[in-house]
């Protein structure tokens, strides 16, 4: 039968996650839960020192323990071929770049002996001077070409310094974001398995990508791609973290082949800040001039963050302030320093989370500054097209979000902050942004004569409910009901798809799906009898039709608004609530869209109030390596959190007409909160997170 196109949409109910109650109930498998038969455990060695070179490495005391199976070094480990990700080229040579720079690999018949193995392992070091400090003067600091996300490193439009220097109204702000650490649920983990008799790999890995793990495998371990299968079905959590190939895959595969069995390797937790990336430090400087009717008239955004010896990553964290507001003489530069640290990479709305911080922590001390309403100051400002290109938005709905969010809040202009014995109460608001990416994607309908469809893609769902939405996205081309169809992914034998990360996921892959059920409709309408037992099959490649550039300006945009109690005593700040509006396009599941927002605006009260990492001058490394020390926020930590949306039209995305919605919601969150501090304070806190030991001398000035 073919669909029926009066069949009532799926897309926009707000269906619930269909992986749910297999992950409640524990019977959803992840990477370090698969266990073949004669799996040997891994963990791996890392360097105490900073920086140098591995003289010796004494393996005799580990590999004379109980169930040790061997231990890999850099003299014995297996030959790597390229890749692009020298972090990936593991035990190639003796160089340590940095502490916790992975030495050797001990394996193991149980997890308890390979870790005893890998206690057991004597490395010595010539050690040299090392530099792990960032700070805005460093000598070696250089202008990049490019800042992550390609984006030029440089940008300047008229005569910045000259209009700053003449503006009636000045701000000249420097701003601290520490070191960030992804940490999701799930430590990363993977299980390799090779099998010899058919010259082929297995790994369940935990990753955003299942095809980009099996490219970056096959060019290091000298395989060909269809030698590697690579599943990443369920994945707990991912952040950026999970985004490209880690070091546990390499190792847990190296292994693998090297001992002819099944390998599995789960990084503990203390492994994770120096190994899986992290949010760089970023120092900024942000300098506002405008008319006394508030008016920008000029702005500088500089940045200066830190990269690896190793591989350059530049947070893109001038780059928002080329989005936000009309402004005629603009400069956004970054400069970048190379130390003898982990190399950063992606997390959570990287460049957008600290960037916007920064800026929109400035447009509150402009406001201030000119006696205005922040709300009004922002809408003053709205921009007719982007700013740094000039290309006309697709949408833009900021506006909008303020004052749907003024309203829903309470927010009148902002009040006198009040007083509840020890109590300091304060509000604050602040914009968001985030860019509309999107990636070429395959994918594959398939109609089966009991009425069912199966839709398969090598999309990664990693706590998204990309499943969820997938299936309404067919359901809602096949014009059929939801519960006809299956939804199959996380694993390199079904279409080729790009990895979940920039917000791109439902965009990349629900427009090929769309585009195969679409195919596969035509083809049902086309055919006449009883489907045959094999059923029909379409297929969708949105190469051609998912460019990467666009006549116009897309991104999602939105507003955030926070109340603060600020304990005289102890300094101690906790947020009462928090309120945010977004502009996304078209919601395709206000369930899991909700979801989204919320718990991206929680990682923005922990970047806000608690998440940070210290970087260890003496020692090279970050001091703060478990969730102990490392304070991601718990349930006492959340208040009572809105996330509400304005429906968005817009014919310039995608066929679902969405926009991403995994990061828009950490987006200017900390800002928020951060001004809701000053406005309870009457002071100026500009390095996050703002902790007790920073809130109480500021509570000691006089304000």
């Amino acid at each position: 039968m073919p669909p029926d196109p009066g069949s009532p949409t799926a897309l926009g109910s707000p269906a619930p996650r269909r992986e749910g109650r297999e992950k409640v109930t524990g019977t959803a498998r992840y990477a370090a839960e698969h266990t073949p038969p004669g799996c040997a455990y891994a963990w791996p060695v890392p360097a105490t020192a900073a920086r140098g070179r591995v003289t010796s490495l004494d393996t005799a005391a580990a590999t004379a323990l109980p169930g040790v199976i061997g231990v890999l070094t850099p003299y014995d480990a297996p030959r790597l071929g390229t890749w692009d990700d020298p972090t990936l080229h593991l035990l190639q040579d003796l160089r340590v770049p940095h502490r916790g720079w992975y030495v050797a690999l001990t394996v193991a018949h149980t997890p308890e002996d390979a870790r005893a193995a890998a206690a057991a392992v004597r490395v010595a070091y010539d050690t040299g001077p090392h530099d792990v400090t960032l700070r805005a003067d460093h000598p070696h600091a250089y202008t990049p070409q490019d800042a992550n996300g390609g984006h030029p490193a440089h940008r300047e439009h008229g005569d910045p310094d000259t209009a700053l220097t003449t503006a009636p109204v000045q701000v000249d702000c420097t701003y601290t974001v520490a070191p960030l650490h992804n940490h999701p649920m799930e430590p990363h983990a993977a299980t390799a398995d090779w099998d010899e008799e058919h010259h082929h790999l297995t790994v369940h890995d935990s990753s955003q990508g299942a095809h980009p793990v099996r490219a970056a495998l096959a060019a290091l371990l000298k395989l060909t791609e269809d030698d590697i299968t690579v599943v990443s079905e369920h994945v707990g959590g991912g952040f950026g973290s999970k985004g490209t190939p880690r070091p546990h895959v390499v190792l847990a595969a190296m292994a693998a082949l090297h001992y002819r069995r099944p390998v599995k390797l789960a990084l503990p937790r203390a492994h994770l800040p120096a190994t899986v990336g992290h949010r760089a430090p970023t120092l900024h400087r942000v300098r506002l001039g405008a008319r006394a009717d508030g008016t920008l008239t000029a702005l500088t955004h500089e940045v200066t963050t830190h990269t690896s010896r190793i591989r350059e990553f530049v947070e893109q964290a001038a780059v928002p302030a080329r989005v936000m507001y009309a402004v005629p003489d603009v400069r956004t530069t970054h400069r970048v320093v190379a130390l003898d640290v982990p190399t950063p990479s992606w997390m959570r709305a990287p460049g957008e989370a600290p960037g916007m911080y920064a800026l929109e922590s400035a447009m509150d001390e402009l406001a201030d500054a000119l006696g205005i309403d922040p709300v009004e100051l922002r809408v003053l400002n709205e921009p007719p097209t982007e700013p740094d290109s000039g290309r006309p938005f697709s949408s833009r709905h900021l506006v909008d979000c303020l004052r749907d969010g003024a309203r829903r809040f309470g927010w009148t202009g902002r009040p006198r902050p009040t007083r509840e014995g020890p109590f300091l109460i304060g509000t604050g608001v602040a914009a968001a942004t985030y860019p509309v990416l999107v990636s070429p994607s395959t994918a594959r309908a398939h109609a089966r004569p009991d009425g069912h469809y199966l839709v398969e893609v090598d999309a990664t769902d990693i706590g998204t409910g990309a499943r969820t939405v997938l299936a309404q996205i067919a359901a809602d081309a096949l014009h059929t009901p939801l519960d006809t169809v299956t939804v199959a992914l996380g694993h390199t034998g079904l279409p080729d798809a790009p990895l979940a990360g920039g917000s791109s996921g439902t965009a990349s892959w629900g427009w090929a799906v769309h585009d195969a059920c679409t195919a596969l409709t035509a083809r049902l309408r086309h055919h006449h009898g009883p489907l045959p037992a094999e059923g029909l099959s379409a297929s969708a490649d949105t190469t051609p039709s998912a460019p990467q550039t666009s006549p116009y300006a897309r991104h999602a945009f939105g507003a955030h608004f926070a109340e603060v109690r600020v304990d005289t005593v102890t300094g101690e700040v906790r947020v009462r609530r928090m309120l945010g509006v977004f502009a996304a396009g078209r919601i395709l599941n206000p369930r899991t869209a909700r979801s989204q927002f919320k718990g991206a605006m929680v990682m923005g009260l922990g970047m806000a109030l608690t998440e940070h990492s210290t970087m260890d001058a003496a020692f090279g490394d970050f001091t703060e390596s478990d969730l102990a020390a490392y304070h991601v926020p718990a349930h006492a930590d959340v208040p009572a959190i809105e996330a509400h949306w304005i429906d968005e039209h817009d014919t310039h995305l995608n066929p679902m007409g969405s926009k991403g919605i995994g990061e828009i919601g950490i987006v200017g969150a900390a800002a928020a909160i951060g001004n809701a501090v000053s406005h309870a304070t009457g002071h100026r806190l500009r390095e996050l997170p703002l902790t007790p030991d920073r809130v109480l001398p500021a509570l000691a000035r006089p304000a």
